[in-house]
């Protein structure tokens, strides 16, 4: 599984770098078939706001995206990975669902 951390107009600093891979790392915990993730943190217009934006790309689906705005980049970050981890979750229920409702 690939993590891919990026930043636009933002300078990346190693401390939000590990930050973001190690919350980034727990999303497989979710959903095993994660092939990549991708966290895209940047800085929105100029009221000093960060927009944080995840990507994960999954087998046989469409990648999931979760996106934040905020003032704090920490606070945004784990607010995106909490929305990922939803759905994640829902998407494995669904799947694990969809084999009882045969009619």
């Amino acid at each position: 599984m690939e993590i891919r951390v990026v930043g636009r107009h933002i300078e990346m600093t190693t401390a939000i770098r590990e930050y973001a891979e190690t919350k980034a790392a727990k999303l497989p915990r979710y959903y095993d078939r994660v092939q990549a993730i991708e966290l895209l943190a940047a800085k929105a217009d100029h009221h000093h706001q960060y927009e944080v934006e995840i990507i994960v790309t999954v087998d046989h689906t469409d990648p999931f995206v979760a996106k934040v705005t905020g003032n704090d980049l920490y606070a945004c970050i784990d607010e995106s990975v909490g929305k990922m981890e939803r759905q994640l979750t829902d998407y494995k229920e669904r799947l694990r669902n969809h084999k009882h409702h045969k009619v």
